[in-house]
């Protein structure tokens, strides 16, 4: 039987990681006293609740201690509640030696406007893996995210499941910032890991890697490219690369004088403006919402903080 427990705030979300990792099913959240308001609201921004679940592959992986275990993950799940249901599905990766615990209030910004959110912790590259975390583990990554995607459809679609009714499955977006938008692109773009599924990709201050075998070409899936233009991590140069090569419909958001993780973290005015640039990209390519290019354009075009590169 499924264990359930209630998430009050982001630090016990922390604590709950690692419970988790140990074994735990699932746990359940929702946020804010008053239920029957959140069940009476049907458009945006919903009410935002949080599920975990913990995701078991066909594949292994193999420890520091050297055993072989199956691969397996918790997902932090972000959903609107009250709504009407079938959202559009967003699998964000996070960054090396991290969680997505810090991202907390990109995601919820992007649930409350309507999406479903999976958040993986990466068995191998988050800040508490065994032995330290592993960057040899990053190319394992895509395939995590597709795994992500095909359990998030398939609980949707199983009656009595927490999650029945909750996605429009035809409708799926990755997005992830630096190691994590590697692994996006691979996972939208790269001819080995690609998942065709992907209808939109955010790539946040990422990087091309290079193994080759991109699928740039027509019918590969929009792309909004986030870049620090003081980001000394993932340099902003590694992002311009693969956005040249992108083919349309592509935009580009420069945050001047940014760097690599504050901007998508704490750091304000930068953090707003990524929440609503990357809501109005969504809306575009999976609600398909009129108006939402114009909002895309004006969300991204601050005076004197970003630049946007729309290439449609």
């Amino acid at each position: 039987m499924t264990s359930v427990r209630r998430l009050r705030s982001p630090a016990p979300l922390l604590a709950t990681l690692l419970s988790a990792c140990a074994g735990l099913g699932l746990i359940a959240a929702q946020t804010g006293p008053d239920a029957r308001a959140a069940k009476l609201r049907t458009t945006p921004p919903y009410r935002v609740g949080i599920r975990a679940i913990k995701l078991v592959e066909h594949r292994t992986m193999r420890l520091p201690s050297g055993r072989v275990v199956p691969r397996s993950m918790p997902v932090y799940v972000r959903f609107p509640e009250g709504g009407p249901g079938h959202y559009p599905l967003v699998v964000f990766a996070h960054g090396f030696n991290i969680t997505p615990h810090p991202y907390a209030a990109l995601l919820e910004a992007i649930a409350k406007a309507g999406f479903v959110v999976a958040a993986p912790v990466f068995p191998l590259t988050n800040a508490h893996a065994p032995g330290g975390a592993n960057a040899n583990d990053l190319f394992n990554q895509p395939g995590d995210m597709t795994a992500v995607i095909t359990r998030m459809i398939l609980d949707s679609r199983r009656m009595g499941d927490p999650f029945s009714g909750l996605l429009n499955g035809r409708e799926v977006a990755v997005a992830g910032q630096s190691d994590g938008g590697i692994t996006a692109l691979l996972a939208a773009y790269n001819t080995r890991y690609r998942d065709r599924r992907v209808r939109a990709a955010v790539i946040m201050s990422g990087a091309e890697p290079s193994i080759g075998g991109y699928s740039f070409g027509s019918g590969s899936p929009p792309m909004l490219a986030i870049q620090g233009t003081a980001d000394t991590t993932n340099l902003p140069r590694n992002t311009y690369k693969f956005f040249d090569q992108a083919s349309r419909p592509k935009f580009l958001l420069r945050l001047l004088g940014a760097q690599h993780l504050p901007p998508y973290t704490t750091e304000q005015p930068q953090l707003g403006i990524v929440e609503r640039t990357t809501v109005a990209f969504l809306n575009l390519y999976l609600n398909h919402r009129k108006g939402a290019l114009r909002q895309l354009k004006r969300a991204g075009s601050v005076r004197s903080v970003t630049a946007l590169t729309p290439d449609t």
